[in-house]
């Protein structure tokens, strides 16, 4: 496609009045118009003539996006130019589906050896099928006065998944100390009840842990040598339901649950431990049985790749007490959702209850900084004062759930979006400190 520049367009729209001015004052000075305009045709043909031929542009065969929920991943094309004049720079036009969070659509480069290369940056917002339909490049010629433009048809599939870039970087800061959820054997009496061994009493070992009987029969002193147990199930529930599914931070919670989620299930596996998914939301959607060793984690990862959006509310009456009777060993639960609305958590409490008589039960939830900000900040209309009521009404209803769980028995870990993983993290290992498992 060829079609003029702005710098050509008031080129011709400056001449009208020249010429309309010259024909006023001399008679044959109306032929004055159509000159100029043919004269700037001309110039047209001519800058695009020399501008370079479209029908050489080549695009270089681009490589295939590996994208993942809120984490920005740099894509670039790189269009080649053939023999003939070149420009000194280009521009491009890439489109994209609107999930995959195309910033900029625009982008300019130098041509350089005949070369040009435009990077965009994708951050998509939801998980699932997205593709790359077109780019467009295009340049002027020496003159600007036109554009010369080629579109390529990319039909690039764009696939969004999990973002396991941030829980492989989570995982190896805060499972680097093996000792710490007891993948070592332990001295502490903390740290588990299984006797290992009795070891000779040193300084600096925990006075807690002599075994005084041994030592009298011994004659010196001797001390308790545990290690932690293993075997554990872990049950990793992701409520899916519609509230889930609103974005935080950027991207969707059950997104940045099942990051969190992952980020536990190989420390469960790092530790000796099982884990399994359970997802929910009107009914049961899924239901994996636990495996073990870190060659399973890749089980895990597309289990979490199953799990899909839902606009439907959620049934924690039929999710729990389906969790309770389909569980045949005791295990730690670990809840993934959302407390908005005061009736599902009543009835959430209700059927959390069957539960916690014979499992362990941790649930996770994400602090809503919205409500936080809209609560605390000062108000200057009244707009301002009713949303500060509101914010803060459910802020305490929220903070009621989450004690009536605690008494029941049920444990509960609150962060920030972006440091879910790592309170879960502390969460885990502080429970298999206290031998609660």
């Amino acid at each position: 496609m060829i079609y003029p520049t702005r710098r050509a367009v008031v080129a011709v729209a400056a001449g009208v009045p020249a010429a309309l001015v010259i024909g006023v004052l001399a008679p044959s000075g109306w032929l004055a118009g159509p000159l100029w305009v043919a004269v700037m045709l001309l110039a047209m043909v001519a800058d695009a003539l020399s501008g370079g031929s479209r029908s050489r542009l080549a695009l270089d065969a681009p490589e295939r996006p590996f994208l993942s929920v809120a984490r920005t991943a740099p894509i670039a094309f790189i269009a080649r130019f053939g023999k003939g004049l070149t420009p000194r720079r280009a521009e491009a036009a890439l489109d994209a589906d609107d999930r995959l969070g195309l910033q900029p659509r625009f982008a300019r480069a130098q041509v350089d050896a005949r070369a040009a290369a435009f990077d965009f940056s994708l951050t998509p917002e939801r998980r699932g099928e997205g593709r790359l339909h077109r780019l467009w490049v295009r340049w002027t010629g020496p003159l600007g006065l036109v554009w010369l433009q080629k579109a390529f048809a990319l039909d690039i599939d764009a696939p969004v998944g999990t973002d396991l870039q941030s829980v492989r970087e989570d995982a190896v800061r805060m499972l680097a100390r093996d000792a710490v959820i007891g993948s070592k054997t332990q001295i502490d009496r903390g740290e588990g009840t299984e006797f290992e061994s009795l070891k000779e009493f040193q300084t600096g070992m925990d006075p807690r842990s002599i075994d005084w009987k041994q030592s009298a029969r011994h004659l010196h002193l001797l001390a308790k040598e545990f290690r932690t147990e293993r075997n554990h199930h872990v049950i990793l529930a992701m409520d899916s339901g519609r509230a889930m599914c609103e974005p935080v931070a950027g991207a969707p919670r059950i997104d940045r649950a099942i990051n969190a989620s992952l980020l536990l299930g190989y420390a469960c596996l790092r530790a000796g431990d099982r884990a399994g998914f359970y997802a929910f939301d009107s009914a049961p959607r899924l239901l994996t049985g636990v495996v073990g060793g870190l060659d399973a984690f890749k089980q895990l990862q597309h289990a979490a790749g199953r799990i899909d959006y839902s606009a439907e509310e959620t049934n924690y009456t039929l999710a729990l007490n389906t969790l309770a009777a389909k569980l045949r060993r005791r295990s730690l639960v670990v809840v993934f959702t959302d407390f908005t609305d005061p009736t599902a958590a009543e009835l959430m409490i209700e059927a959390s209850a069957r539960l916690l008589r014979r499992h362990l039960v941790l649930f996770v939830v994400m602090q809503d900084e919205e409500l936080e900000t809209m609560a605390a900040a000062e108000p200057f209309e009244p707009a301002d004062v009713s949303r500060a009521v509101v914010s803060s009404d459910l802020l305490r209803q929220r903070e009621a759930v989450m004690v009536r769980l605690r008494r029941m028995g049920a444990h509960i870990v609150e962060a920030p979006a972006g440091r879910i993983g790592p309170a879960l993290i502390n969460a885990y290992v502080e429970l298999k400190r206290r031998d609660l498992l």
